[in-house]
């Protein structure tokens, strides 16, 4: 998938930022929280379950927060091409990646790399260069 420059927004990924950014930043100073997308979904399934409400909250805006957007202009529609399987092994191989990193690209790459952290700075290099990888081999070598 190439960038769809007709239908690019760089005015509300502009503001997706920030308010990525902004969370991110109420939820630490206010809470004492890393913004880790992964952390805050496992904290609801693991035991035992701790801190509901504001996982809970925090996750409704995730949710929420493109169907608000979608109010406001043309709600964004992804073409996924790839069968169910393909979906959920990818999820579950994401999920794996997740815990053997210990956290996801938006606690590192968000929150850690913001703080300093050389840790984070090298699993978001690693995410991405898997990322890289990953496009290279599905496009190149099996043809996708």
């Amino acid at each position: 998938m190439l960038i769809d420059l007709a239908n690019f927004t760089p005015g509300l990924s502009l503001v997706g930022g920030l308010i990525i950014g902004a969370a991110a930043s109420v939820l630490v100073l206010f809470n004492g929280r890393i913004a880790g997308i992964s952390g805050i979904f496992g904290g609801l399934l693991g035991l035992p379950r701790k801190d509901m409400a504001w996982r809970l909250t925090f996750l409704a805006g995730l949710v929420g927060a493109p169907v608000i957007v979608s109010l406001f202009g043309k709600p964004a529609i992804a073409d996924i091409q790839a069968s169910w399987g393909e979906i959920l092994a990818a999820g579950f191989l994401v999920g794996l990646g997740t815990r053997y990193a210990s956290g996801c690209t938006s606690g590192h790459g968000v929150c850690g790399i913001s703080r300093g952290s050389i840790r984070s700075l090298v699993a978001t290099l690693t995410f991405m260069v898997a990322g890289f990888l990953t496009v290279f081999v599905q496009r190149n070598l099996i043809g996708g």
